[in-house]
């Protein structure tokens, strides 16, 4: 019989490639999705050098399989988190500010004004509609699902994943969309999210309880009456036993969660995004048909509009625990791990620094490992940002004497902008991968092509 160059049959060889495709289809019962909210290839890098050095790894960075992710929207060279987080969710491209909604879609509300911070406002009739998401999905095949934040459950990221609406901001109806037995109630969702965790609980208050609902309406105990079990703190939800309980609401801030550096330096009854993970993945655990589970490390995306690396690279520290800790728990033979971000920033990484030098610190000669000075005869920052809010002057100040890695210090700008907040940039962001169904995930592609590998991975 004739041999191919692998020194097997022909017909062994087309054996071979049957019984072991490059996907089979359902191969992953579990799927967790994290994304980094903002976090690009230069979050990742300073990031890595400030927690482990120039020689470190992140946890993330330890998964086998890696990607350059095209962030692109349907509408913008640079995205927001929107269209972004919505393409990985459901495969289209989208208008910035929509989230998991047609590509024709317009982001405006029923009065063609656009949203205000907590409209209850409806899309308009005609104006799109909404696509499925592997959320959705996931739902649909009997598995359990859940998300987790440390923004408000209702931020753009979380809500793509169960919510449709066309425009980002109408967060109380976001709200109301994730809400069993409320009249928006997103019915794909069946029964509801198994887990969401989170902060925003002003978007489930009413005006009277001190919240942002114009309805009057508490979604907190629309949730109970559902069955699911609601805390507010990382003391309560450290108690919730994952045994007994089938359905978890955790709101756990007002507004946004705390910044981690702020949480664990004020000693703040937040949990943290590894514990709330390792919650969620003990409760849809459970479910012997398998889970989706999204979690998003969202004050990375915050602290760098603010221009404070600081925050941003602890914030990243948290995220990459979270991977860790997910990771400790799984079996990768039959889940899916996917790490990504929605889009980049403007940060970027000046040289010529001496090894070992603080990611945080100023730029040092790599000989004299004394700070050297940009043509003003002063000395800057290895870390500074493309634009943000800080004021720049006509003559910069004098950074000899200024603590550079002080918690609330603000990096330098090229251009400041008038509404005082650092833009995305629309550069390609990282993508790492490892287990079930992960073998696609390699070289350049868009972020719409990422739904297609977990669809398919999970036999959707």
């Amino acid at each position: 019989m004739k041999k191919t160059m692998t020194g097997l049959s022909a017909a062994a060889l087309a054996a071979a490639c049957l019984s072991t495709p490059a996907l089979a289809a359902g191969e992953a019962r579990n799927v967790i999705f994290f994304l980094g909210d903002g976090m690009g290839p230069t979050t990742v890098t300073a990031s890595r050098i400030y927690k482990y050095g120039e020689t470190g790894k992140l946890t993330m960075e330890s998964l086998k399989r890696t990607a350059r992710i095209k962030t692109y929207s349907n509408d913008a060279q640079t995205t927001d988190s929107a269209p972004s987080m919505a393409a990985y969710m459901t495969g289209v491209k989208m208008n910035n500010e929509v989230i998991s909604m047609s590509a024709d879609t317009k982001a405006s509300d029923a009065a063609g004004k656009g949203y205000v911070s907590g409209s209850d406002t409806t899309c308009p009739a005609g104006n799109g509609s909404p696509v499925t998401t592997l959320l959705e999905l996931s739902k649909g095949a009997g598995k359990a699902v859940g998300a987790v934040t440390t923004t408000r459950v209702t931020h753009a990221t979380p809500a793509a994943t169960y919510s449709h609406i066309c425009h980002r901001d109408g967060e109380n109806q976001i709200a109301a969309q994730g809400t069993p037995g409320n009249s928006l109630f997103n019915p794909a969702l069946k029964d509801g999210l198994d887990v969401l965790l989170g902060g925003g609980l002003r978007h489930f208050l009413p005006v009277a309880a001190g919240g942002k609902r114009t309805d009057g309406a508490d979604l907190t105990v629309q949730f109970q009456n559902a069955g699911y079990t609601y805390v507010k703190t990382g003391t309560a939800l450290n108690a919730v036993d994952p045994a007994a309980t089938g359905k978890l609401l955790g709101l756990f801030n007002a507004d946004h969660m705390s910044y981690n550096l702020d949480r664990v330096r004020d000693k703040l009854d937040e949990p943290s995004l590894a514990d709330m993970t390792e919650k969620a993945i003990r409760i849809l655990g459970k479910n012997p048909k398998g889970y989706f589970l999204m979690v998003e490390g969202g004050r990375i995306d915050h602290a760098l509009h603010g221009t404070n690396a600081k925050r941003a690279l602890e914030d990243t520290i948290a995220f990459d625990d979270a991977i860790k800790r997910a990771l400790s728990m799984v079996d990768l033979s039959n889940t899916l791990v996917v790490v990504t971000a929605d889009h980049d920033h403007t940060m970027t990484i000046n040289g010529y620094s001496h090894r070992g030098n603080p990611i945080l610190g100023k730029t040092t000669d790599v000989k004299t490992r004394k700070p050297v000075a940009a043509a003003d005869g002063k000395p800057y920052t290895t870390l500074v940002f493309g634009n943000g809010g800080t004021t720049r002057k006509q003559t910069r100040d004098d950074l000899t004497a200024v603590d550079t890695t002080d918690d609330a210090y603000r990096q330098e700008v090229g251009v400041v902008m008038s509404d005082g907040s650092e833009t995305h940039g629309g550069g390609d962001v990282m993508l790492f991968s490892g287990g079930a169904g992960s073998a696609p995930l390699k070289g350049t592609i868009d972020n719409t092509k990422v739904f297609g590998v977990v669809k398919t991975a999970l036999g959707l």
